[in-house]
């Protein structure tokens, strides 16, 4: 019987942290980190929990993702103003992508 192999270390952060983002709207701050410009991790605290109106309005689901928050519009664009203003790194490196109609995603 062979060994187990030693699990590895977590290193996702090593190359950026989670940054403090605050929306726009109800104030509510959270800790973000933009991978890409088509992923974010969003760190939710017990205070942006109650303050998010969005997230208090919601209405839960059935099934076992049903509690699942499918995400803030007026946080989403908070986070993504601070991504474009340079606030919040982007950590692929990507530039801004524009399509064809000139609207930033």
């Amino acid at each position: 019987m062979s060994a187990r192999p030693a699990p590895r270390p977590d290193v996702r952060l090593d190359d950026g942290g989670m940054e403090p983002v605050t929306c726009g709207s109800c104030a509510a701050r959270v800790e973000v980190r933009k991978s890409s410009w088509d992923q974010t991790s969003i760190q939710w605290h017990a205070d942006a929990l109650g303050a998010c109106l969005e997230r208090r309005a919601s209405q839960q689901g059935t099934g076992p993702n049903g509690a699942a928050f499918v995400g803030c519009s007026a946080l989403h664009l908070a986070i993504r103003e601070a991504a474009v203003r340079g606030e919040l790194p982007v950590q692929s490196g990507e530039p801004l992508p524009v399509n064809p109609e000139g609207n930033a995603p």
